[in-house]
């Protein structure tokens, strides 16, 4: 009967430590919550996104091998009414931290909490789209990484590869805030330097192409900023671009490889990489959003789409840095 009952007692406290060691891994390991809104989809959001949740996730395994990170994405397609609803429902999951993609896209988030971190990125003027009070100090609950492009350098780029000595063209989406920055400032650099320029504004992709052919014989060149109806029809753009035999130089690396022909600009997987560094550093080693200045991209580099540059004439070569 003794042996049997320290067998017995023996067969419960192996029990117990067996329970004891699933409970203690089981609270040992933690998942962290992102909610995801993407204002449209097109390759250089889809990088953004791909490379924030790559940064974050390879962060937090090095921090934590057994800390999981679940993502509940939405996109908006562009539409303003499901930018309202999908904040909303994104919000109402209370998340540890929401990641904007895109100007209106944070805005939305922005608008249905003060509380819950918001993580930005493809957002050109986070200040002047009144999402943080200043870039160096936000002093609100959004930080991240702003899509500025190095406009002047690419307007100097294309000057470089234009076929003749006619203006310099410039297409971009009048409607979007981001776009309307980055022409103020090619149109301010283009005065400081005797360039003659040419814009055209189109606000559906219906336009796109008659916009293109449209300056087929009154420009030398066409420059697009990171403007998402302009990244959204670069497959159109491209094509008409290559029938007028004129360069594009694009405002961004993954809209010229999807149409353009070079830039000297930002690859949006690096900096969506950069965003959600600048996550973890919120949500796990707790930093504030209101003390973490918005950064710009810490890589450019010239992008060449040697294919469409043949195309139209211009030798891979020749195009360089600016």
């Amino acid at each position: 009967m003794k042996k049997y009952l320290m067998g017995l007692i023996t067969i419960i406290m192996a029990a117990v430590v067996l329970t004891g060691c699933s409970s203690s891994s089981k609270s040992d390991s933690k998942t962290l919550n992102v909610g995801i809104l993407q204002i449209v989809q097109h390759g250089s959001l889809d990088a953004a996104r791909s490379g924030f949740k790559s940064g974050l996730t390879d962060a937090v395994k090095k921090h934590d091998k057994s800390m999981k990170v679940n993502y509940t994405y939405m996109n908006a397609q562009g539409d303003q009414s499901n930018v309202n609803s999908m904040s909303q429902q994104l919000t109402q999951k209370k998340p540890d931290l929401l990641l904007a993609i895109g100007t209106q896209a944070a805005q939305g988030l922005a608008k249905k909490t003060k509380t819950t971190p918001i993580v930005i990125t493809a957002v050109t003027d986070p200040k002047g789209a009144g999402l943080v009070k200043s870039n160096d100090k936000p002093d609100t609950n959004v930080t991240g990484a702003s899509d500025r492009s190095p406009v002047e350098k690419q307007i100097k780029l294309l000057k470089s590869i234009a076929t003749s000595n006619k203006p310099i063209g410039i297409m971009y989406d009048s409607s979007e805030e981001n776009s309307v920055l980055q022409v103020k400032r090619a149109k301010k650099y283009a005065k400081a330097n005797n360039i003659a320029i040419k814009t055209v504004s189109v606000t559906s992709t219906n336009d796109v192409a008659s916009a293109v052919s449209g300056m087929k014989d009154t420009v030398s060149g066409i420059y697009l900023p990171t403007d998402n109806l302009m990244a959204s029809s670069m497959k159109t753009i491209g094509k008409k671009a290559k029938e007028a035999k004129l360069p594009v130089v694009t405002g961004s690396i993954e809209m010229a490889q999807d149409g353009g022909t070079t830039t000297y600009g930002i690859n949006y997987k690096d900096l969506g990489k950069q965003a959600g560094e600048m996550a973890y550093q919120i949500l796990v080693n707790k930093k504030k959003p209101e003390t973490m200045s918005i950064e710009t991209s810490k890589t450019l580099r010239l992008y060449v789409n040697k294919e469409n540059a043949k195309a139209i004439g211009i030798d891979p070569s020749s195009i360089t840095k600016p």
